[in-house]
């Protein structure tokens, strides 16, 4: 079983820069796609029936071409839900969970806090408000798979400049910490988990080049409660995908559905 998370930055210029194609070839069984930018009358589920995904949930913001997710499954979920029950997140479209037999995928878009100073601490308010909703989730679905932009830097590895002072939102001390905690409390990131030493990013800014000299920084994550670590088969970065300013995080795991 093959689960991808991506932040499309804009799904239809995504699809313009052959995002369809790529999805058909890579042939994940859920994919999980952020910061869609997208509103219900300008989306189309026929995109992905196409191209073999019959179940498409959608999570629209209610700011016009804003943030938002779309979970795609080649199989029918039990149960989907769109809100966390907190409504300032659920008006940005911030998750989509989708409950199977044997597991439950969370699609996930943390807040960026690089806007404003505004922006940040609306983020670190998010991160307050997830853990408790993260811990339920946890207890009623203990095989849990949390995917997403988590807009967070976890260690210094996971920066191709560790040593910067301007304190940017995403490299703060205290939502790297944030992070430390929910990966050793809750879920385990499944790409370190393989690849402890190696370093790689996900996203790039569009600014200087930064793609090409691979001046990047990790923020997408896979996560996993502990009890699906005896699925786990491989993780990696899909670099090759080139629709949006973040590359795929890839993950395949012996069949949980």
């Amino acid at each position: 079983m093959k689960i991808i998370s991506y932040n499309v930055n804009g799904l239809r210029s995504a699809i313009r820069k052959g995002l369809l194609d790529w999805l058909a070839k890579e042939n994940p069984d859920i994919a999980l796609l952020q910061e869609i930018k997208l509103q219900r009358e300008q989306a189309r589920d026929n995109w992905f029936h196409q191209i073999g995904y019959p179940y498409v949930y959608w999570n629209f913001a209610d700011k016009k071409g804003y943030s938002g997710t779309l979970t795609l499954s080649k199989y029918q979920p039990k149960h989907v839900e769109t809100t966390m029950h907190m409504p300032q997140y659920d008006a940005e479209g911030r998750s989509i969970l989708t409950v199977f037999d044997h597991m439950a995928v969370l699609n996930l878009y943390i807040p960026s806090g690089s806007v404003s100073e505004q922006r940040h601490q609306f983020k670190m308010q998010f991160l307050h408000d997830f853990e408790p909703y993260l811990r339920i989730l946890i207890e009623q679905y203990p095989q849990l798979i949390v995917g997403g932009d988590f807009n967070i830097v976890h260690t210094e590895k996971d920066i191709h400049n560790p040593e910067r002072k301007d304190n940017p939102s995403g490299y703060r001390p205290e939502e790297r910490a944030w992070l430390d905690h929910v990966f050793k409390d809750y879920l385990v990131d499944v790409f370190r988990y393989l690849h402890p030493d190696t370093i790689e990013f996900s996203w790039w800014s569009y600014r200087a080049a930064s793609r090409q000299r691979n001046k990047g920084w990790r923020i997408d994550y896979i996560a996993v409660t502990p009890p699906l670590l005896q699925y786990l088969r491989s993780a990696r970065h899909a670099r090759e995908a080139v629709h949006s300013d973040h590359c795929p995080v890839v993950a395949e795991f012996d069949n949980l559905l």
